[in-house]
């Protein structure tokens, strides 16, 4: 395990850092590889809103299955669109915003549906094109630039927010969209990088710094974690010595996507 000589009271930039280390061992480095095409990126991102994982593959799944492909998708009824994807949180308002989205891609690429045309085009431009059309924000657009064009951006979710704020380099007042540029100004601006910082967050959040009841006794973040210091006190070496070095999928399950 990394030993980074960042304390509690380190500046934010040192603590993220020591956060991306410390991480990157105890959940194992990634490459760089996207996890689904562009469009399955941006469309299901769009139906996870407020969804659960499964219920967003469901939505996704019977979309395609009842109109076959984008251009089908895009000439449906909306209101047999909505019922298609009645498994997300918001279909009648869904279903409308997947429709716009394909005219404008159509738009753009003159008749194909493809994304890739954002590989060439600088990132300010392509968050701007990608935010500018209904129903993506900041986390969604970063996504897809980082997981499939490898940009220089950072995606933040609730997860990846909770962990910035307990340990304390992000501060209590940042918004989920404001700490889009407050984390991305405190790390390289190197998409492996910024790929793994966003994943090891997003799982750390889901599987040990929890809403409610965070299991900081597995949590390799102790030494410089503001909440930990807060609840427990500085981590004393007994507490570091006990704390596991990497996550153990037989004992403990196995990661999400």
């Amino acid at each position: 395990m990394p030993s980074p000589d960042a304390t509690y009271a380190s500046p934010a930039a040192e603590k993220a850092w020591a956060d991306h280390q410390i991480l990157d061992h105890f959940y194992g480095h990634l490459p760089p590889e996207p996890r689904r095409t562009p469009m399955r990126e941006l469309i299901s991102t769009v139906l996870s809103h407020r969804t659960t994982h499964a219920d967003e593959e469901l939505a996704y799944d019977r979309m395609l299955e009842a109109f076959g492909d984008w251009a089908g998708v895009e000439a449906a009824p909306t209101p047999e669109l909505a019922h298609a994807i009645r498994t997300t949180r918001w279909p009648d308002t869904q279903a409308p915003r997947i429709q716009e989205i394909l005219r404008r891609i159509r738009a753009e690429t003159g008749g194909p549906f493809d994304l890739d045309f954002l590989a060439d085009w600088p990132t300010e431009k392509g968050m701007a094109w990608l935010t500018d059309m209904p129903g993506i924000g900041l986390k969604t657009a970063s996504l897809v630039l980082l997981f499939n064009y490898h940009k220089p951006v950072l995606p933040v979710d609730t997860h990846v927010h909770r962990v910035a704020q307990r340990v304390g380099f992000l501060g209590p007042k940042v918004s989920v969209e404001k700490a889009h540029s407050v984390l991305l100004a405190l790390l390289p601006a190197d998409a492996e990088t910024l790929f793994n910082f966003h994943k090891h967050n997003y799982w750390h959040g889901q599987q040990i710094c929890f809403f409610l009841r965070p299991n900081c006794a597995r949590c390799p973040l102790k030494g410089f974690c503001n909440y930990y210091q807060e609840h427990f006190g500085e981590a004393t070496a007994e507490a570091l010595a006990a704390t596991p070095t990497q996550w153990d999928p037989a004992a403990w399950g196995k990661l999400p996507h």
